[in-house]
């Protein structure tokens, strides 16, 4: 009987990452086909799966298309009614795709799910992508059951549930591909940072659900690709942060949203820059000039219909920083 689920990890010059975590991922997945989409690697990744893992499917793309691109390059090539797209530097466990399954099939109106999301270095806290599943704010800025902004918490089974959330985290994403096509697969023009969001956020607008189970359960290690402290992530988030809400936000209070959100930024980019640096301040100059410049774009994907209300309607930058909560 043909497998229903594709685990697919994104590969670009992470051959350590598949030597360390790749066997795991096989042993613990036996109710899934395994593919690797190679992202134009310039090392050994290609001919050292060939060597050591020959059950697992390779499918090469012809650049770096990034993480968006990517997937959608590689997804493109896959058939199966469920996709799990699965970073490289990920630790699954032992019926890790079971439950996420069992949801899925109980509710037809979910499109996405999220597992569980530890640190692999801190086994018992949350890891920064995505932890117990993503939530948004007033403005735009997202956030995670169990990590707001750089703060994360311990894992005391606070979050131990099945609920509805707003986004799932793209480091380990569950979704049916159906749900991934209807929406055109990623934004492109993201390349990396924060498409899943903006995908979830048009699937909610569609009248999908996102949910998060604690019954699966992942280790990460994060900054695999690009390091937190790199000016290039904090372009790329504020651009694209910038785009999704442009996007998807409900209008007449997008305008209200865009404002106050640029005003807030130019407060990030001092803090930025005293905190990391100066060229983190100039990343967040070039991420607004880059909004700017593709605003028409992002204009033109609206969709017909946004929720009239965010999933979490709180003010959270406010309240964390201002109120210390």
């Amino acid at each position: 009987m043909p497998k229903k689920l594709a685990v697919a990890i994104l590969n670009w010059n992470g051959k350590s990452w598949l030597e360390k975590f790749l066997p795991g991922v096989v042993e613990f997945s036996r109710n899934a086909d395994i593919y690797v989409i190679d992202n134009f690697s310039t090392d050994d990744s290609v001919a050292f799966l060939r060597a050591h893992f020959p059950s697992v499917e390779i499918i090469k793309n012809d650049k770096n298309y990034g993480f968006a691109g990517g997937y959608n390059q590689g997804l493109g090539q896959i058939g199966h009614e469920f996709y799990c797209l699965l970073n490289s530097d990920v630790e699954v466990t032992a019926n890790w795709t079971e439950p996420v399954l069992e949801l899925f099939e109980k509710d037809p109106s979910i499109a996405a799910i999220q597992p569980k999301i530890l640190a692999y270095d801190r086994k018992n806290y949350f890891e920064f992508a995505g932890a117990a599943g993503g939530l948004i704010d007033n403005v735009g800025y997202p956030y995670c059951r169990g990590r707001m902004f750089d703060e994360v918490e311990e894992d005391r089974g606070q979050y131990d549930d099945e609920s509805e959330i707003f986004w799932a985290s793209g480091c380990c994403l569950f979704i049916r591909s159906k749900d991934f096509w209807d929406q055109k697969g990623f934004d492109e023009r993201f390349f990396a940072h924060q498409e899943e969001i903006d995908l979830c956020w048009r699937l909610i607008n569609s009248g999908r659900k996102i949910f998060y189970t604690w019954k699966s359960k992942v280790y990460h290690v994060g900054g695999g690709t690009l390091n937190k402290q790199s000016p290039k992530k904090t372009f790329l988030n504020i651009r694209n942060n910038l785009s999704m809400v442009l996007k998807n936000a409900p209008f007449p209070r997008l305008t209200g949203i865009i404002f106050l959100r640029l005003c807030l930024d130019g407060i990030a980019g001092v803090y930025f820059g005293i905190k990391l640096g100066f060229p983190h301040f100039v990343a967040v100059l070039k991420a607004h000039f880059s909004f700017y410049g593709s605003a028409e774009g992002s204009w033109k994907r609206r969709q017909q219909h946004q929720k009239k209300k965010f999933y979490q309607t709180e003010w959270i930058i406010f309240k964390h920083f201002l109120g210390k909560k």
